[in-house]
């Protein structure tokens, strides 16, 4: 592992995890982050602080000097945006460039972020891996879009300036530290304030935050340079997963399940208040395009080539409520 390791998004849920784990394995971190980043998530850990965006390519290179690896967990993760370009200029064309910065700065290898959404879904219900077919046709939304070109991005950069570089697909974490929150993090709360009082039929996959993070590090260690691993946990429907947090939380929880069409208008309402706020809307169109599919997704890839393990997806539900009651999100 290497001495010094950059670690993009640290300021964020999954980011802050992996600088974690990397400094409980005694390794130096250096955490690029905006200048205006809340950086909550970063108190009461060593890390070495430097200026850094990556819609800014000139700050790139000065902030992995001296670094032998790259942790490239950030991104613009947003289900609505009101400006699409920015999220494709960090998203693509950010990571794009940060690996080529990476690869001048001397960074020995690297970890690239990207999302168990850029992968196809099967079809028939069963998880699927690495492999299951998709196109970017398939990707529904901006941050889908630019996830799925980002991968091809990176891979690009990679081949051209010969930096080795492993991908990493993580599926929904959940636990502690979701500042902002996720909109995974959003629901959590809802229904751990019995503000849930229906759900759709769907599934996602579930992963405690740190056992993600613990799945970076194996990636770095262990991972073959050009080849992507999904870090899952347990698939859930969502009718279980709200029944175990209101059970956690003391709320009675969602027995109504809806149907996705009917929900359409109120997305599209949604929306058009969100263009005057400025605020992310709780519904929309493309989230209610993907409730129609059960992201199921398989780890087995990781777990046979990288040793990857996870404890049950219950107790990051349970890590979570906790976390969210102490920071007062539960009010």
């Amino acid at each position: 592992m290497a001495e010094t390791a950059l670690v993009t998004g640290a300021t964020g849920f999954l980011g802050s995890a992996v600088a974690r784990a990397l400094i409980a394995e005694g390794h130096q971190v250096r955490v690029m982050a905006r200048p205006e980043s809340d950086k909550r998530n970063l108190e009461g850990i060593d890390v070495e602080i430097v200026s850094g965006d990556l819609s800014r390519p000139e700050t790139l290179e000065p902030a992995l000097k001296g670094c032998s690896a790259l942790f490239h967990v950030a991104a613009d993760y947003r289900l609505w945006v009101r400006d699409p370009d920015a999220m494709y200029r960090t998203n693509v064309a950010g990571s794009a460039a940060l690996i080529r910065a990476a690869a001048k700065a001397g960074v020995g290898r690297a970890v690239y972020t990207s999302s168990v959404a850029v992968l196809g879904i099967d079809k028939s219900g069963k998880p699927a891996d690495e492999n299951t077919p998709v196109t970017l046709a398939d990707m529904i939304g901006h941050y889908k879009r630019s996830k799925y070109l980002a991968e091809e991005a990176v891979a690009k950069a990679a081949n051209e300036t010969g930096l080795p570089v492993v991908t990493v697909n993580p599926s929904t974490p959940i636990g502690p530290r979701d500042i902002k929150p996720t909109p995974t993090g959003r629901t959590i709360v809802m229904a751990a304030t019995g503000k849930m009082p229906a759900y759709v039929d769907t599934g996602l996959n579930l992963v405690h935050v740190d056992d993600c993070a613990a799945g970076h590090l194996l990636a770095f260690a262990k991972g073959k340079p050009g080849e992507r691993y999904i870090l899952g946990g347990e698939d859930f429907s969502l009718a279980r997963m709200q029944m175990e947090i209101a059970g956690m939380s003391g709320q009675r929880p969602a027995t109504i399940s809806l149907p996705v069409g009917p929900l359409y208008p109120l997305a599209l309402g949604a929306e058009f208040l969100a263009r005057f706020t400025g605020r992310e809307p709780m519904l929309t169109r493309d989230t209610l395009r993907m409730a129609r599919k059960r992201m199921f997704f398989s780890s087995a890839k990781a777990e046979r080539e990288l040793g990857y393990a996870t404890r049950p997806a219950i107790q990051g539900l349970a890590d979570a409520v906790t976390w969210f009651r102490e920071a007062g999100y539960l009010q």
